[in-house]
C-alpha cells in the first residue's frame, strides 16, 4: 500500500515547509527509538517522509508521481541506511551543515537538537555551546521617563539601579585574596567531563562541561569569602543615565558596560535604557520638527500682520502675510529638535489658526455686511 507523506508527519498536502519541518521535529522528538517510549520503525517512517516533504524538489516529484517516483531509493530515498544516516547526523553536529546522497540535499540542523538532547553531540555551529574562561556578563533593560524639554536639550538622570558587580574582595577571581588557583583535579584542567554512552544505534560520547571548575580547568584552593567563589555579587548602586538632546520617545539609549559583571573577571555587560517623553501642553513633535498651532485673527489673515511665536528655542517673530487661509503653514528653519547624532536642527512649522469670530457688535456686522455688498463674486468672503 502506498505510503502518505503527510498522514505520516500529521499535516495536510497545502502545509507550508515551515509548518512541515515543525511537525517532524515534534514527532521526532516523542518516536526517538532512545527515548523511553521512542518507537525505531515509527522514528524511521517520519526521517523518510520528511526527507522527501522537506525537500521542495522532492516534494513536488511526490505530488506529481507519489512514493513511486524514489522508489529503490532505500532510506528515505536517499539510498543510505540507517547507520550511515545516524553517522551523517552525528557528523553534522560536529560543524557540517549536511550531506547529499541520491540526488537530494538534506540539512541536519533540523535534527541537531533531537541527536543533540539524547547523544550529547554539541549543538551544531556552536549554536548554544557552553563556554569556558571568562564570559560576557548579561546586559540589562530598564525603563525611565523624562520631559519634553529634557528630550529636546538632554539630560541626565540618576537612577538606583541593582545588578551584579566584580566581587571588591577577590576582583573577581573567585579566590580567597592570598591563596592560589590551581587546575581542577575532577577535570584535570580540560574543563571537560567525557561520557561514553551506549545505545541500540552504537556507542556514542558526550563531552559537558565541568561542574567543579565550570568549565574554567582551574579552581580556587580557598573560595573568596565575599562572593562565595562565584567572583561577583548584586548590589545597588546609583548611575548616572546620560539623555543627549534630540532624543525621541519610544528610544534606546546603551550605556556601555553598565549591566552585569561578566564572569570569571569577564567584562560586564551593556544597560540598554527605553525613553518615554511626557506630551507637552504646547509643542508637537515630528521626528525632528516641532509643531505649533497659531491664532490669528480675521483681520490678521486678510490684512497681514506680524505675530509673536514661542519656539523651543526662545520666542521668533513670524510674518504673516495678507489673504493667509486657514491651516497655512509656515517653517522657521533651524527651530525644531536637535539631530541626535550630529549639530544641525529640524524645523519649527507653524500652522496658521484663522479664527472667526461667533459673536459680532452691531458696528462690526454692519462693516462685514458693507464688505459683502461691495466685493466680488469669489472672494474670500
Amino acid at each position: 500500500m502506498p505510503k502518505d507523506y503527510y498522514n505520516i508527519l500529521g499535516v495536510s498536502k497545502h502545509a507550508s515547509q515551515d509548518e512541515i519541518k515543525k511537525a517532524f521535529r515534534k514527532q521526532a522528538h516523542v518516536h526517538h527509538p532512545d527515548k523511553e517510549n521512542g518507537n525505531e520503525a515509527k522514528f524511521k517512517e517520519i526521517n523518510e517522509a520528511y526527507q522527501i516533504l522537506g525537500n521542495a524538489q522532492k516534494r513536488k516529484q511526490y505530488d506529481q508521481h507519489g512514493e513511486a517516483a524514489f522508489s529503490g531509493q532505500g532510506f528515505g530515498g536517499t539510498g543510505m541506511k540507517w547507520e550511515d544516516f545516524v553517522r551523517n547526523a552525528q557528523s553534522a553536529q560536529g560543524g557540517q551543515d549536511g550531506f547529499q546522497g541520491g540526488n537530494v540535499n538534506f540539512d541536519f540542523g533540523d535534527l541537531g537538537d533531537i541527536f543533540g538532547d539524547i547523544f550529547g553531540f554539541g549543538n551544531r555551529g556552536g549554536r548554544g555551546r557552553q563556554r569556558s574562561g571568562p564570559q560576557q556578563g548579561e546586559s540589562m533593560e530598564i525603563e525611565i521617563s523624562i520631559d519634553f524639554m529634557d528630550a529636546i536639550f538632554g539630560t541626565e538622570k540618576k537612577i538606583r539601579l541593582g545588578r551584579v558587580v566584580k566581587c571588591e574582595k577577590c576582583h573577581g577571581n573567585g579566590a580567597e585574596p592570598g591563596t592560589k588557583i590551581s587546575l581542577c583535579t575532577r577535570c584535570n584542567g580540560s574543563g571537560q567531563i567525557v561520557q561514553t554512552r551506549s545505545t541500540m544505534l552504537g556507542t556514542f560520547q558526550s563531552a559537558s562541561i565541568c561542574p567543579e571548575c565550570g568549565g574554567e580547568g582551574k579552581s580556587a584552593q580557598q573560595p573568596c569569602r565575599g562572593c562565595n567563589g562565584q567572583g561577583r555579587v548584586e548590589k545597588q548602586s546609583d548611575v548616572a543615565i546620560k539623555i543627549p538632546a534630540g532624543i525621541n520617545h519610544a528610544q534606546t539609549v546603551r550605556m556601555s558596560g553598565l549591566g552585569n559583571a561578566g564572569e570569571k573577571g569577564g567584562p560586564s555587560g551593556d544597560l540598554y535604557v527605553h525613553v518615554r517623553v511626557k506630551q507637552h501642553k504646547k509643542f508637537e513633535r515630528n521626528g525632528y520638527e516641532i509643531i505649533t498651532h497659531e491664532p490669528v485673527s480675521v483681520t490678521q489673515a486678510v490684512l497681514g500682520d506680524t505675530i509673536k511665536v514661542e519656539t523651543v528655542h526662545g520666542n521668533v517673530n513670524l510674518k504673516i502675510p495678507a489673504g493667509t487661509q486657514p491651516g497655512t503653514k509656515f517653517k522657521l528653519r533651524g527651530k525644531g529638535a536637535p539631530h541626535v547624532q550630529s549639530s544641525s536642527k529640524g524645523d519649527h512649522i507653524v500652522i496658521a489658526d484663522v479664527k472667526i469670530p461667533s459673536k459680532l457688535s452691531r458696528k462690526e456686522k454692519k462693516l462685514f455686511e458693507e464688505l459683502k455688498e461691495n466685493k466680488d463674486k469669489g472672494t474670500w468672503f
